[in-house]
């Protein structure tokens, strides 16, 4: 039993205080302190006894009382003891201030342990022990560069002090220099063999930090030697079995924690780790008990930072956001920068982004990216925030870069090419085939989403051949094999027929009966949809109708099926039909805008105008005026109100194109890329005339309308054309009406054909105007509008070559052939008797047959001078031609004469020449 002996004053007595059976009041023991003047070295042991026996308040009473006034006084000669004292008590004050959280009170406990430090100093500046302490306090405050001078004081006196030595190590390891901290705990180690384990401990952390992770185990293992209840140790041996992730190191980890956490119920690391683990076993409420304990014990930052964030997760995987929202915010307000920790500002930022709030998600993200500048599931993250905030081209930037960092990444391409849909399908097309071919290779079922999305951005590039191998392989085995015949066993159903029976079901009940399951998936519902669209835009009416129908069977409420047989049968002129599926579409929801606004087209083309209009307010109303195609039909609406054939009234007139006008900008207010709203912008300021301004309209809209097959705007095509017309330039109205001729109508199209013959009139080119007009009737041969055109086409070019100063005997009987035709036409329209039923006046009718018979006999009279004027001239030409071939002749024979004359000179020269050589050998040979 340990005990102290109080010496009596004055006597050789002494007073035994056994420690183990130290008094409750403090005050007992102190009275026999002060009263006996005991030495100050017993009231240190006796309050460092009280501090073990975790009876704190004792030992702070006695400390303070003594480092009092009085005591000072008394024992100003002994130094070492009081400044031991008021280090004591500064040690003290340092600890309460390093534990506490609330900052008023950490601030009050470092003034108290600075206070102290101080006094001591007062009684000895040379003190080392007060000058660790100083160091110590400086290190709970944070201040490392001045605790790092606190400890260089002591270690400049006195290099071997081991509490320097181990002060100047703490440092070093906060300063991140871990090399120095090593060979400083090394260096008191060798000092101070006899050392505790916690040196042992430091050092196997500086090993740890430096990636020296067998000497690290080695130097845990052996503070465990030394000390087989480390529990520091125990923790730091587990942490680095759990990371070697193999089985029987996680095993092992495992089982270190949980002997420290026997050993050490409290340990906050530990029962972090054994959180973190039961997090991945699903047992929550372990998970929940462990850290809300951890954070009862602990008070340091970084540790409650883990155990909150652990909390966290675990509501977060339960899909409690709120709470798990509340943990990640107190787990990053633990720590003082994401470099520290970064995982709860991701936490955090999944579910701010689930909640919906995308500034505050984007803002943690951003945070991890500091840390992770390379982590794609933050980029990818990163990428839909920034779609929602609208922002598409930064979120293409984002998912750009997540592929660039891991190019096997599907989903991240997958997530780019969703992105790029709407502004660059080419782009978008080979982000979802790159990603398709990565999960083949993968192993991967490639969803029907995906290759449905190539198919339908291969139908939009009019690559119709790619498309339906896509949405083919997409559907897989089915009935839409057989129905669209890519079966040997297929059901042909004659197109006319099918659309018109569509709520006749035997067809598929029949196939049912026959043995072939009628099946549709509701995941493949949307893929045999765009399917049968690909057969109606290659003109494989009667397919896409049997697609529709099925869908019509399988789901009866998939209102876009009916809608697209409406469309189908207006292409073929059936309004009646097309109504009464569009009110069937309606019937299955009466709010459809979609609908409302396809039967108010149809109201618009069956003339009832009421009706359309009321029909259209329906379809905006029914979006709360949201819906642009509810609001852009309206604007027809007021559009073809404005320019109905009937006599208009100007004020009227103008009213409505004004209330067109506002309504189209209205849409493209909503939407500043509505093809459709700015053609119809483009038509009003037309109308008015200002030519120019709706020119340079219809153009973007015709280039933009260009890049996609979806898009088919034939009437911006015409409205160009018919600018071009107002505006004199004829040979581009010519060019613009036959491109859209072509185009969308395979030249086919009565309505246009009138338009490009009218310029051609325009432009004083009769013949051409005729030849489009005769098209024309070949196109609609009851249209009478079209034989009177054709044959005031013939009058025009007749009187312009008849008032021609000089005209060929071709011409004028071209001339009077067209008039024979013209009279013949106009005769026959003034036979008809259904003539006023097309708004003809017989008189008028009249007028030009007599006029056209008028000119029939001065054309015959020019053609008969002409014709003799002809013959002539024919005469002229032949003498002439005559009088040529004799000059021919002439001038050949007088070329042959001279040509023989030449040759004879060439002959004589050449014989002279032989003569005088052979001369000239006949003397040489002499010689």
């Amino acid at each position: 039993m340990a005990c102290v002996y109080i010496p009596v004053q004055n006597s050789e007595e002494e007073v035994r205080v056994a420690l183990d059976q130290l008094p409750r009041d403090a005050s007992d023991i102190l009275d026999i302190l002060k009263a006996e003047q005991a030495p100050l070295d017993l009231w240190l042991i006796i309050a460092r006894e009280y501090f073990k026996q975790g009876k704190i308040e004792q030992f702070r009473q006695i400390l303070e009382e003594g480092s009092s006034p009085e005591i000072d006084e008394y024992y100003a000669d002994v130094r070492y003891e009081r400044i031991a004292i008021l280090n004591a008590l500064g040690a003290y004050y340092s600890y309460l201030g390093k534990i506490e959280t609330k900052q008023r009170e950490k601030e009050e406990h470092f003034i108290l342990a600075t206070q102290y430090y101080n006094k001591a100093s007062r009684i000895d500046m040379h003190e080392p022990s007060t000058w660790v302490g100083k160091g110590q306090l400086l290190l709970a405050k944070g201040e490392v560069e001045q605790a790092f001078s606190a400890f260089k004081i002591v270690l400049e006196g006195d290099r071997d002090n081991v509490p320097a030595l181990l002060g100047q190590a703490c440092v070093e390891f906060n300063r991140g220099r871990y090399s120095d901290s090593l060979e400083l705990y090394k260096r008191a180690l060798q000092v101070f063999p006899n050392c505790p384990g916690a040196v042992r401990l430091g050092i196997g952390l500086c090993r740890y930090k430096l990636g020296q992770f067998e000497k690290a185990r080695l130097a845990f293992q052996r503070v465990l030697q030394l000390d087989s209840e480390n529990v520091e140790a125990l923790v730091a041996l587990a942490i680095m079995d759990l990371q070697a992730n193999e089985a029987s190191g996680i095993q092992k980890g495992m089982d270190e924690m949980r002997r420290a956490f026997e050993i050490y119920p409290y340990c906050a690391m530990a029962l972090n780790y054994l959180a973190n683990h039961f997090f991945f076993t699903g047992q929550h409420f372990l998970v929940e008990q462990l850290t809300e304990t951890a954070l009862a014990v602990t008070n340091h930052g970084p540790t409650k930072s883990h155990s909150y964030y652990n909390l966290a997760r675990s509501y977060h995987s339960k899909g409690d956001y709120e709470k798990a929202g509340f943990y990640y915010m107190a787990s990053i307000k633990e720590i003082n920068k994401p470099h520290e920790f970064v995982f709860p500002y991701y936490g955090l930022g999944q579910v701010k982004l689930k909640s919906g709030d995308f500034r505050s998600a984007l803002s943690n993200f951003e945070k991890v990216l500091e840390v992770y500048p390379d982590n794609c599931e933050t980029l990818k993250a990163l990428g839909h925030i920034y779609v929602q905030l609208g922002q598409v081209e930064k979120a293409q930037e984002f998912m750009r870069k997540a592929i660039k960092i891991d190019p096997r990444d599907a989903q991240a391409f997958l997530d780019l090419g969703e992105l790029l849909i709407s502004s660059d399908t080419g782009a978008a097309l080979d982000a979802f085939k790159t990603a398709r071919c990565l999960m083949e290779k993968g192993g991967q079922a490639v969803p029907i989403e995906v290759l449905n999305n190539i198919g339908v951005l291969h139908f939009e590039r009019e690559e119709f051949e790619l498309a339906l191998e896509s949405l083919n392989k997409a559907l897989g085995d089915g009935i839409w094999l057989i129905l669209t015949g890519n079966k040997p066993k297929s059901y042909v159903i004659e197109a006319s027929a099918s659309i018109l029976d569509y709520k006749d079901m035997q067809l598929f009940r029949q196939l049912e009966e026959d043995g072939l399951p009628v099946e549709l998936l509701w995941n493949k519902v949307t893929v045999v949809f765009n399917l049968a669209r690909l057969h109606e835009q290659l003109h494989n009416t009667g397919t896409a109708t049997i697609l529709y129908r099925l869908i019509l069977f399988k789901y009866p409420d998939y209102v876009d099926a009916y809608l697209r047989l409406a469309a189908i049968a207006k292409a073929r002129n059936n309004l009646q039909l097309s109504i009464e599926l569009v009110n069937e579409a309606l019937k299955v929801n009466d709010k459809c805008p979609n609908a409302l606004s396809m039967l108010g087209d149809l109201e618009l083309k069956n003339d009832d105008w009421v009706k359309a209009k009321e029909t259209f307010r329906s379809a905006s109303d029914a979006t709360d005026g949201k819906d642009s195609y509810a609001i852009l039909s309206l604007g027809n609406w007021n559009y073809f109100a404005a320019i109905r054939n009937e006599k208009r009234a100007p004020k009227l007139e103008a009213t409505h194109l004004e209330k067109a006008k506002e309504l189209y900008t209205r849409v493209l207010v909503q939407h500043t890329a509505n093809l459709y709203a700015a053609n119809g912008a483009g038509v009003v300021l037309a109308e008015k005339g200002h030519f120019d301004v709706s020119k340079d309209i219809f153009t973007q809209v015709q280039e933009a309308a260009s890049g996609s097959v979806f898009v088919q705007m034939p009437d911006v095509w015409i409205n160009l054309a018919h600018v071009f017309f107002a505006q004199g330039n004829f040979a581009l109205a010519v060019k613009m009406y036959q491109n859209c001729l072509r185009k969308f109508y395979y030249n086919t199209d009565s309505q246009i054909l009138l338009y490009l013959a009218r310029t051609h009139y325009e432009a004083e080119q009769w013949q051409d105007c005729k030849k489009t007009l005769l098209r024309a009737i070949h196109l609609a041969p009851s249209n009478y509008t079209l034989r009177f055109d054709a044959g005031v086409a013939m009058q025009k070019f007749s009187t312009s070559t008849l008032q021609k100063e000089k005209r060929t005997a071709d011409e004028v009987r071209s001339t009077v052939a067209e008039l024979e035709n013209a009279v013949r036409i106009f005769s026959q329209l003034s036979a008809a008797s259904n003539l006023h039923l097309h708004g003809f006046d017989e008189k008028k009718i009249n007028t030009h047959v007599e006029y056209c018979k008028h000119l029939l006999e001065a054309a015959k009279v020019h053609r008969e001078a002409a014709e003799r004027e002809e013959q002539q001239n024919r005469q002229k030409q032949e003498a002439a031609r005559q009088l040529a071939l004799a000059e021919e002749a002439r001038r050949k024979a007088e070329e042959q004469r001279k040509y023989l004359l030449e040759r004879r000179k060439q002959e004589d020269e050449q014989k002279r020449l032989q003569q005088a050589e052979e001369h000239f050998k006949r003397v040489q040979a002499r010689f």
